[in-house]
């Protein structure tokens, strides 16, 4: 990768580098939405650098980036959507601060995120098969992995109205679950509250219904990547699941990042996936590096502590099934995807314990609560917790961050 040098002072640390430039929607205080650029601590205000003329057609980028979302700007599709990436990193990297810096500028520190997408609608993958292992063998010890699992991507299709940007709290959610010792459910607040470490992909292209999309195509189809929560209420879902899968075990909040980095900053961390036996059929098969090198991290900060404690890192490339094999399988029966559609990953856990992707494996559905400083324990999310995940990428120098998630428990 080449060296890119900037005028405006970016912290070596920052996730936020000259080859990352995902894209959000902010606004800072004045209540006026619009699109923006991350780069260090600051933010490219799209809307005012259209308005200077930066970008060409000064009115029609204009109202394009102040829209409170990011799918038409999106729809536009990837030749101008990287035309617009690349204008922004000319801008950044020439010899001397522009005149309109000041201007064009926003402090990111200051400013407040919103959700980056109207989600249409969203998928949960089960894609990991240590984390399908690992739960499998809680409830199947002798066959943990069911005999679809190796041959097709397992999903199910979730709630878009309650997928939330970082910084939202999330309520504990009520339903019925079976406690200890009965064998009649009750009406109660879930005592399993779960998180589930995730990533997720942006559709950046209308398909067609029933147009299937060949996985060589599905990169086309991809925008770009934001990590995923998936908030997860365990006992609920225990009781629930059986014979249609998750509902309300699932479906009251899930929290994503909000910043997209676009695929094309991700090009030089593709990395080969696990060895998948046996062969998938013909539609699934691919080739080349179709997995990426993300590394991953999860923090509790208990909220009887305020101290944070990492308890988990796992990396992307250990998902079995890739997003190329995702949006392959999810379109084969014809079934069309939108600008704006959000596909996750399922839980990523690795291979051993450290980089399990859930307190339900980290804990062994509770019968072994981890320790954390202080004398404090969990079995799973209490009351006043704070979860964060954060995913970075790092190469010969060169640094994609996708910043963090976090939410907190509350009543």
């Amino acid at each position: 990768m080449r060296t890119l040098i900037s005028w405006l002072p970016i912290p070596a640390d920052s996730d936020f580098s000259l080859h990352n430039l995902p894209f959000g929607i902010f606004h800072t205080g004045d209540g006026k939405a619009r699109a923006g650029i991350a780069i260090g601590d600051r933010i490219v205000d799209l809307a005012t650098a259209a308005e200077a003329g930066l970008f060409g057609k000064r009115r029609f980028f204009k109202k394009i980036f102040e829209q409170t979302t990011l799918n038409e700007f999106i729809a536009l599709g990837k030749p101008i959507t990287s035309r617009i990436r690349r204008k922004v990193q000319e801008w950044l990297t020439q010899p001397a601060a522009p005149e309109n810096a000041s201007r064009l500028l926003a402090d990111r520190r200051k400013a407040s995120m919103l959700l980056p997408i109207g989600v249409g609608n969203y998928t949960d993958f089960y894609s990991s098969i240590e984390h399908a292992t690992n739960v499998g063998k809680m409830f199947r010890p002798d066959n943990p992995l069911l005999p679809n699992w190796r041959w097709l991507p397992v999903g199910y299709h979730g709630r878009a109205s309650s997928i939330v940007v970082s910084g939202t709290s999330m309520r504990r959610p009520w339903g019925q679950i079976i406690p200890q010792g009965r064998e009649t459910p009750v009406y109660a607040p879930t005592q399993q509250l779960d998180f589930e470490l995730e990533m997720a992909f942006v559709i950046g292209k209308n398909s067609e219904l029933g147009q299937p999309i060949p996985i060589d195509k599905a990169d086309e189809y991809i925008f770009g990547l934001l990590l995923f929560n998936d908030w997860s209420a365990r006992d609920i879902q225990r009781w629930e699941y059986v014979p249609l899968g998750p509902f309300l075990g699932k479906n009251f909040g899930s929290s994503v990042s909000p910043w997209i980095v676009p695929l094309e900053a991700l090009k030089p961390f593709r990395v080969k996936g696990p060895k998948q036996t046996p062969a998938p059929l013909e539609y699934l098969q691919q080739k080349g590096r179709q997995q990426y090198d993300i590394d991953l991290e999860v923090a509790i900060t208990p909220g009887n502590s305020g101290q944070e404690t990492v308890i988990s890192r796992s990396n992307t490339r250990y998902l079995y099934w890739s997003m190329a094999q995702q949006l392959a399988h999810h379109t084969v029966n014809g079934c069309n995807v939108q600008v704006g559609d959000l596909m996750a990953s399922g839980t990523i856990s690795g291979p051993i314990p450290g980089s399990y992707g859930s307190l339900l494996e980290m804990t062994l559905g509770g019968k072994e609560p981890i320790l954390l400083p202080g004398g404090i324990s969990r079995a799973f999310l209490e009351d006043g917790d704070i979860l964060t995940l954060r995913g970075r990428a790092e190469k010969d120098g060169v640094r994609i961050g996708f910043g963090e998630v976090t939410g907190w428990i509350s009543k």
